[in-house]
């Protein structure tokens, strides 16, 4: 094998209305490094966790503005990723659940959450309280913190 291999993690988050953690979760997807599948497999596993906790009003942030039209437009009969974007749907109709773009700065601990589980080789971990590192990332996130755009 020549030079490193990619890893493709995932991750999210839930806070409630004032910012305050309340659950995370992470984990390694195995032979694929593939970001837009990322992104949606961390959705799809967002949504599942929501139900599985009974939140039945939800809104959900990804800095993927492909994934928010795949979630939004009718689903693509060909797309590669049909099955799982049926299945994000399906959660979504189940409950009261909003997808919202945001820009990739809005969303750290997402990001640091993602990068946690592809340092792993665990397929799903729940971090009932914040891992080391996160609470900086949480801070700015609930703070709504700006960052400029060079």
């Amino acid at each position: 094998m020549h030079g490193p291999t990619l890893r493709a993690g995932y991750g999210g988050g839930f806070r409630n209305s004032v910012g305050y953690y309340l659950l995370g979760f992470s984990g390694y997807i195995k032979g694929s490094s593939d970001i837009l599948y990322a992104k949606l497999y961390a959705i799809y596993h967002g949504l599942l966790l929501a139900k599985k906790l009974g939140m039945e009003k939800l809104v959900c942030y990804s800095d993927s503005l492909l994934c928010d039209d795949l979630l939004k437009d009718p689903t693509p009969r060909f797309h590669v990723y049909v099955v799982l974007i049926q299945d994000v749907k399906d959660l979504m109709e189940q409950s009261n659940i909003i997808v919202c773009h945001t820009l990739r700065e809005g969303k750290q601990c997402a990001d640091f959450l993602a990068k946690l589980g592809a340092s792993s080789d665990h397929d799903l971990v729940y971090h009932a309280s914040p891992p080391d590192g996160l609470l900086y990332p949480l801070k700015m996130d609930a703070a709504e913190t700006f960052f400029p755009r060079e």
